[in-house]
């Protein structure tokens, strides 16, 4: 059986440094696209499925923090590294809170870069092979039904509810005990037309404790994770 060749979009500007990234990646096994400025890598991530995109931040026309910000709009799961000569703790926190998943300072070792590779690919590889939701979801004596956009507490009592409250459901059982941020939520349940508040996060978990938890003083499922974002877990 043939062995999947993953497909890598590096964008770089500094012709020396791109050519020998693309060589280093091929040899070791990847499908390198290639390109010099942030423009074309916005069009080019619409046209074609990459397994990782390698982004430098000082680009020509949009720089690095721009695409990876705008790619996070549509697309949350592809593994973005950074490369940036800009080595501040400041700039590290920028990137990784526009949506980078990984940041590398320049001068950097090659052998580093190729294992950080590896492992944001293997990481997005786990991601996706993570089995989908079915319809109806149970956890402790509830249940949901996504497609009926309603739930049952533990009594049976049936709860109609919203689709954003499906939705983040949703979200938070598919990433269940994982932490999922703010940031994420904002992302994939209101997207970017409409920046609802943390107090409006807050309520629909608060709502969720109401009807899904036997105290919702003291959840079992829904928690608050202070100042980073909100987990379930399924006990």
């Amino acid at each position: 059986m043939t062995q999947k060749k993953f497909s890598i979009l590096l964008v770089e500007d500094e012709e020396n440094l791109h050519d020998a990234l693309k060589l280093n990646l091929e040899l070791e096994g990847y499908e390198v696209t290639g390109c010099y400025d942030g423009a074309t890598a916005l069009k080019i991530v619409t046209q074609e499925h990459f397994d990782l995109i390698i982004l430098d931040v000082m680009l020509p026309e949009i720089d690095g923090i721009a695409v990876c910000e705008t790619i996070r709009l549509n697309n949350q799961v592809i593994p973005i590294l950074i490369l940036s000569a800009r080595n501040s703790s400041a700039d590290r926190v920028l990137g990784l809170k526009k949506g980078a998943d990984d940041y590398l300072t320049k001068p950097f070792n090659l052998e580093e870069l190729l294992l950080r590779v590896d492992k944001l690919i293997k990481k997005s590889e786990q991601l996706s092979s993570k089995q989908p939701l079915p319809d109806v979801y149970e956890f402790g004596r509830n249940k949901i039904d996504f497609k009926a956009l309603e739930g049952f507490d533990k009594d049976g009592n049936k709860i109609t509810l919203s689709k954003k409250e499906v939705m983040l459901l949703k979200l938070l059982i598919e990433n269940r005990n994982e932490v999922v941020t703010r940031e994420k939520i904002l992302q994939s349940v209101w997207g970017y037309n409409v920046y609802p508040t943390t107090r409006t996060i807050d309520n629909f978990i608060l709502n969720f404790r109401k009807y899904f938890e036997a105290d919702s003083r003291n959840p079992v499922y829904f928690h608050s994770v202070r100042s980073v974002g909100y987990k379930f877990t399924d006990a």
